[in-house]
């Protein structure tokens, strides 16, 4: 950003140009926490064809071997974002002429995202009552009417409500532990070692869902699915204990990896759809499926996880004989009874400000990534502070709070506030940090006003390569997409995506900021 660059005395040129000399060969990426391979765990296991340390008496505290992890590829030059460009029609044949169907809009729904559904262009969608731009959130109930062009599409029937996919407010009581425990299945018997403890199976589950923000009743229900670990007591042997799910991924060994494979993999189905990046299943046979255009995105996210672990025939019968719902209905009763509607008519961000010191200068260095686990969610922006030591040194300078709310997380380098209030980020509006310092961080339980201190950007709490803070939005449980119908605005900056991870810009009055990790004035950015 060229403007900055010119109001810094030549002084401080200098220091600026070390800084960012430095910030090229010390920033590459930010991802959440995710446990190497190591020891699988433990619970009376039969000894595993896969070769894996297993301890038998676990002790109150160990530390597994960390194996190094490749972090996801970032760009390290300035790349502008792409033109943006209409999708090509879908793959599925299409009728040229066609008769109108009337579409009963849902939450989260925009005519952009139903344009791409239903392979029609924006204009192409008519209302009753006015439509907002294209990317606008659509309020739910809306009557539209939709040229009807789509033929050999999948099954249309909903399964599950977006609430009952997500950690929405609906699961915010839900104990684990004691279902697991009322249900006398070989998940209470397994542990695992998590962030350097032993932790049981349910427990495992409940870090899984609140960090991916997944429910851990559809966790529960896919585990069961898969290995009847809930209800089952016997012990699994060889490679049903080595991998549960049945995803057979040496890095994905053990429970812990297994859930978070699944979370991330629910999460490309669900966000998929939300986005309409994901229009289309694709099986292991090579054959395609164009996906019923009025599904909603909770039904995706089980159609798409299902393809991933049938071919075409085996998902068609795991479909249409509800053969999963059937295992989630033996445990949790009727999905649609959990229903909770994600976003209601007129939603919109609070306002946030950007994350840090007035008048500091930081660098804008990931566009829209993953908001936790790989990128199944767009959500996540990354900031860097000013620094002369390469590679993951605490920094002297402060993370601040965007907006006013209770700290109700603030552990292994994440802080989470809640800005509605109630003390619980599955409801209203919640903001991650990641890599927060462990000196100086804020604890749980303080209320922060916005611009107060929450501690030091670091590299805990994640895969990073250099000192940063990352950044992510939730409402009512639902990562929000940063360049969707709710676009992150930081003061007064909007966020645009690029066409890759961490690609994107922040646009401000006619001026922009372009993200990347390089050595670069435009990647410059300041709260004045």
């Amino acid at each position: 950003m060229m403007r900055l660059f010119f109001q810094i005395s030549s002084g401080f040129r200098a220091l600026i140009f070390l800084w960012l000399t430095f910030l090229a060969v010390s920033l590459a990426c930010s991802r959440a926490d995710v446990e190497s391979p190591g020891g699988v765990g433990s619970g009376g296991i039969a000894e595993p064809t896969t070769s894996i340390v297993t301890p038998v008496d676990p002790p109150e505290k160990t530390v597994t071997i960390e194996v190094p992890m490749v972090a996801t590829s970032t760009p390290v030059f300035l790349e502008p974002v792409a033109s943006p460009t209409f999708p090509p029609t879908p793959t599925s044949e299409a009728i040229d002429t066609a008769e109108s169907l009337l579409y009963e809009s849902q939450p989260g729904d925009s005519v952009h995202a139903l344009a791409i559904r239903f392979g029609v262009i924006p204009a192409d969608i008519e209302s009753p009552e006015p439509l907002l731009s294209e990317k606008d959130l659509i309020d739910p109930g809306q009557l539209l009417i939709i040229p009807n062009r789509l033929v050999d599409v999948g099954p249309s029937e909903k399964l599950f409500p977006d609430s009952e996919v997500i950690f929405s407010p609906h699961a915010t009581d839900f104990d684990v532990t004691a279902f697991a425990r009322e249900q006398g299945g070989y998940l209470n018997k397994y542990q695992e070692i998590v962030d350097g403890f032993w932790r049981p199976g349910p427990e495992i589950v409940e870090i899984v869902a609140l960090d991916n923000s997944i429910n851990p009743r559809i966790l529960l229900a896919l585990l069961e699915y898969r290995s009847g670990w809930v209800t089952d007591p016997s012990v699994p042997s060889g490679d049903a204990f080595i991998y549960p799910l049945g995803v057979k991924d040496e890095r994905n060994q053990g429970l812990r990896r297994q859930l978070t494979w699944l979370a991330s993999e629910l999460g490309n189905g669900y966000y998929g759809w939300r986005s309409a990046t994901l229009t289309d299943l694709k099986f292991s046979d090579r054959s395609t499926l164009r996906l019923a255009p009025e599904l909603n995105a909770g039904t995706v996210g089980i159609q798409y996880i299902l393809s991933l672990f049938h071919d075409k025939s085996v998902w068609d019968q795991a479909i249409n004989e509800n053969l999963f719902l059937g295992t989630y209905t033996n445990l949790f009763g009727e999905p649609w009874e959990y229903e909770y509607q994600i976003f209601e008519p007129g939603v919109s961000q609070p306002d946030l400000i950007l994350p840090f010191l007035l008048n500091h200068i930081w660098a804008f260095t990931g566009g829209p990534h993953g908001a936790w686990e790989r990128e199944s969610a767009w959500a996540a922006l990354d900031f860097a502070p000013a620094t002369s030591v390469t590679g993951c040194a605490i920094s002297e300078d402060w993370v601040t709070a965007s907006a006013p709310g209770i700290v109700v997380r603030s552990e292994d380098g994440t802080v989470v506030i809640d800005l509605d209030g109630d003390g619980r980020e599955q409801s209203g509006w919640a903001l991650l940090y990641l890599h927060i310092a462990e000196e100086g961080r804020v604890e749980a339980g303080n209320f922060v006003e916005q611009g107060d201190l929450i501690g030091h950007p670091s590299c805990e709490g994640g895969i990073a390569t250099g000192t940063h803070v990352h950044l992510a939005r939730k409402y009512n449980g639902e990562w929000i997409l940063a360049d969707g119908p709710i676009p992150f605005e930081l003061s007064g900056w909007v966020t645009h995506a690029g066409t890759i991870p961490y690609q994107g810009v922040l646009l401000k009055d006619g001026e922009e900021v372009i993200a990347c990790p390089c050595a670069s004035y435009q990647t410059l950015i300041s709260r004045e």
